[in-house]
């Protein structure tokens, strides 16, 4: 079974998916293997479920085999099934238990324009870095990363994919915004957003 630890996944090899694309069945089945655990990673990291994360692995590349065809080189592959995994998220939600816990980031004003505090801008990160490595430091670490995962899912799926994709998964704002089918100012947009209401949510775990 695929770990849902963090994982860098180098593009494969060109030939590969030439192969793959012209029926190769050995080809098409080393794309799994190269892939599965970065599709895995990453479906985790939106539910925290793995009956649900092995269900979009599967769902993923039952996608990527019917639709490697139309795959036309534009992007980065991973970018490609990065967006089939995004798609298969956004359509699952409802039927899932994806937007269960979510709240609305209404309150934080319109959604792609905007203006955001400057509070979150900087993102969540600096919070859970320490150059101490002593047990205390350790432990609230720890139970910060807990609290923060929490929170991810509290996000709408949608903001959730964008945090994801671009503080976790380190992508550009331009491959988000082809993943996700939406101009780079949303992008950007949401992503402040996100970084906006997390940040509130430590900010209210470090103020108790």
């Amino acid at each position: 079974m695929p770990s849902p630890a963090v994982h860098t996944t180098p593009e494969l090899d060109q030939e590969y998916l030439t192969r793959a694309q012209d029926g190769d069945r050995e080809a098409f089945a080393r794309i799994v293997r190269h892939y599965e655990n970065m599709v895995y990673s990453f479906s985790f990291k939106v539910c925290r479920n793995r009956e649900y994360a092995e269900e979009t692995l599967q769902d993923t590349f039952v996608n990527v085999y019917r639709k490697l065809k139309q795959f036309d080189g534009k992007s980065k592959f991973s970018t490609w099934i990065y967006s089939i995994v995004a798609n298969n998220c956004l359509m699952k939600r409802r039927r899932s238990r994806l937007e269960a816990s979510s709240v609305s980031l209404d309150a934080h004003g319109d959604l792609e324009h905007g203006p955001v505090p400057e509070k979150g801008g900087a993102g969540v990160q600096p919070l859970l870095l320490s150059r101490s490595s002593s047990p205390l430091e350790t432990a609230i670490r720890s139970e910060l990363r807990e609290r923060l995962d929490a929170a991810i899912q509290k996000l709408p799926v949608d903001f959730r994919l964008v945090f994801l994709l671009r503080d976790i998964e380190g992508r550009t704002a331009a491959e988000t915004a082809k993943i996700m089918n939406l101009t780079i100012p949303a992008v950007k947009s949401r992503l402040r957003r996100a970084r906006v209401f997390l940040r509130e949510q430590l900010d209210e775990y470090m103020s108790s």
